[in-house]
């Protein structure tokens, strides 16, 4: 792998959710990665492309030869990534503590839910209740109805992942200069609320209701929406801007003066329905030819099938194919050093013998 994380040494415990998902971010950027899978763990990684990028080696944490392979590992990475629960990583011997007395410099990545302190700290949950805790999943309501779970998305992925992951490279940058590794505590439950941000602020200047679904960006908005086509299938709009709403009555060829009254609240539910009525005369193609491309702020709503398939998609090469498998490329994308084609998803221990000969045997060679 290329990337600007190249040269990089990151160890990456196997866990599910936001960590593996870190990791391929991780990788995706250059960073040579070992995950240590539990000794005959039966998790699947071969067919996740969240697992990509990576190599393995199986380990028996509870026995002393192997957990003194883990801890010579650790004691050669610039980082490592954790999801267990407060307290397992102490009790294998491999806690922070632990690990930054042998390697002062590490960066020590702890991903969880709760967080490491509070009283729900040592509790199970889920994507789910995490962003629940944090406000996010009553903001997407709608029409009386209990919150749709938005996958595990915002938990995660983007509340977890990308939180522990911009946690990571900031420790790493501040540990080049420094020399001094810290702990990185990422909770899904901080991240998630700080996604809210926004929202938070929209509040505080009487711009947000605290009923779901009666705001711009939560459903409540004609032009703020989903609708349905005469085909079953849906488009997406979003004029927020004057000019763009414009373009979208204009196109739509919407000479009604109700809809001269975009920003009031009060007339939103009557116009949704105004506007479901009319997309509901075409297929999703044939207003696709109308309005895509165009100051409109449109999209279908494709499946995944379809948005790998979608031109724009296909000119950027947003998707790739590896081991079979359609998945999303790396990105962001690197101007001066861009990430590489992604290393299939490994099989627990298949590279056990690279692993201890590159990362320690020719350590202490050198």
């Amino acid at each position: 792998m290329n990337g600007p994380l190249h040269g990089i040494k990151i160890i990456e415990m196997a866990a599910i959710g936001p960590v593996p998902f870190c990791g391929m971010m991780l990788a995706d950027m250059g960073a040579d990665i070992v995950r240590i899978d539990r000794l005959g763990s039966p998790v699947a990684h071969q067919d996740n492309p969240v697992n990509r990028g990576r190599r393995s080696i199986a380990l028996d944490l509870k026995q002393p030869a192997d957990l003194a392979i883990a801890r010579s590992l650790i004691a050669r990475a610039d980082a490592l990534l954790e999801g267990f629960r407060p307290g397992v990583m102490e009790r294998l011997g491999l806690g922070p503590e632990q690990c930054q007395a042998e390697n002062p410099k590490l960066v020590y990545g702890r991903m969880t839910g709760w967080g490491q302190t509070g009283p729900l700290a040592p509790a199970a949950g889920h994507d789910i209740n995490y962003i629940a805790l944090s406000g996010a999943l009553h903001a997407m309501s709608r029409d009386g109805q209990p919150p749709s779970p938005p996958l595990n998305l915002i938990g995660d992925y983007g509340g977890g992942a990308m939180l522990l992951a911009t946690g990571i490279l900031a420790a790493l940058l501040e540990s080049s200069r420094s020399g001094r590794g810290q702990i990185v505590d990422a909770a899904m439950t901080d991240g998630s609320a700080a996604l809210m941000s926004l929202f938070h602020g929209l509040q505080a200047a009487g711009n947000w209701r605290a009923e779901p679904g009666t705001n711009m960006l939560d459903g409540g908005a004609h032009f703020y929406n989903s609708y349905a086509c005469a085909d079953g299938k849906f488009i997406s709009i979003g004029p927020i801007e004057p000019q763009f709403y414009a373009t979208l009555l204009q196109l739509c060829q919407i000479d009604d003066p109700a809809f001269t009254a975009q920003m009031n609240a009060s007339q939103w539910p009557a116009l949704k329905q105004k506007l479901a009525n009319i997309f509901s005369t075409r297929s999703r193609d044939e207003w696709c030819a109308l309005l895509e491309g165009s100051d409109a702020c449109f999209a279908p709503v494709l499946d995944t099938r379809e948005a790998a398939a979608h031109p724009h998609n296909v000119a950027r090469q947003t998707f790739i194919e590896l081991n079979g498998i359609t998945q999303a490329a790396p990105a962001p994308r690197f101007s001066r050093t861009p990430s590489g084609t992604p290393g299939q998803p490994a099989a627990a221990d298949e590279h056990r013998d690279a692993i201890l000969r590159e990362w320690i045997k020719e350590s202490n060679a050198c």
